[in-house]
Formats: structure tokens, sequence, C-alpha cells
């Protein structure tokens, strides 16, 4: 149903393509747009390692909340990791991770504002700061899970 990697000399392991999705702090949600266009907007987002699941927050008006109330279906990448090997000054290694799965709106408050905490633990410096937001915002945006069907990670050169 999904399609292997290509260049399978370039694939990293399983493991690799997590540690990537849990470390990285941004990554771009693809949907399926308006009139057969495609839509990809970064987005913060939280990796449930333990799970095995992607969570996103969004406004609870616009395209992406349209798009994926007419498909569930999406695809979320992530990209980092870059270094250079000592051999090759100029010429980066970059890492990425395709995510190909399903998304639901989190319709239970509890659940939301829990997953919420842990997503915005992510990008807020203290506890006493997550909570004003979440006391602030929560009521006014959604919180999706993405859940994961196809995963593959890659390491490319960029020469």
């Amino acid at each position: 149903m999904f399609r292997p990697l290509r260049k399978k000399s370039n694939a990293i392991d399983d493991a690799a393509a997590r540690e990537l999705l849990a470390r990285e702090r941004r990554g771009v949600l693809a949907v399926a747009g308006d009139d057969g266009y495609p839509y990809a907007v970064p987005v913060n987002y939280f990796y449930d390692a333990e799970a095995g699941k992607i969570y996103l927050h969004g406004s609870k008006r616009g395209h992406k909340v349209d798009a994926i109330g007419r498909s569930d279906k999406v695809c979320f990448t992530v990209y980092g990791n870059e270094h250079v090997d000592r051999a090759e000054t100029w010429a980066p290694y970059m890492q990425s991770a395709v995510v190909f799965g399903r998304c639901r709106l989190i319709d239970n408050p509890e659940e939301a504002a829990a997953k919420m905490r842990q997503l915005a633990g992510k990008y807020y410096p203290s506890a006493d700061l997550v909570e004003e937001e979440i006391s602030h915002s929560l009521k006014a945006m959604y919180l999706y899970e993405i859940t994961i069907e196809h995963l593959t990670g890659k390491q490319v050169q960029e020469k």
C-alpha cells in the first residue's frame, strides 16, 4: 500500500526515524486541500513515543480543519539533525522522517488538555506558563492525534 523508500542506501532505521520525530521542534503537515490541491503547513507538534502517536493543535476554523474534516489521511514530515562529516566540510548530511497516517480530532476535553500539556511542555520554559497558555487558549483550539500507519526515515548528503 505504501511505497518503499526508493534509495535503500539512504534509509535510516526505525529507531533513528522515531528519535528524529522526538527531537525536532517543527514538522510539516500535508493534507488533501481545496479543489484537489495539496495543502502543507508547518506546525509545532509532540511525538508520544510510548503511544506511537503525533499530536498537534490548530484553530477551530480554517483550511487545515476543513481538509482534515474531508479526509483523515495525512502526511507528516520532519527534518533536521544536519551535520557535516569531517572528511567533507562543505556538504552537510540531513535526516528526515516521513509519516503517513490517520488524523483525528480529540473531542474529549480531559484527554485534549492532558496531551496539550505534553505538547506545550516541549515549547514553554515552565509548567506555570504551560498552564497559563492552556487556560487562555484550549477552548479556542482543536487538538489532533495522528496514528502512524507508515514511517520511513532517510539520510542524504546535500551535494
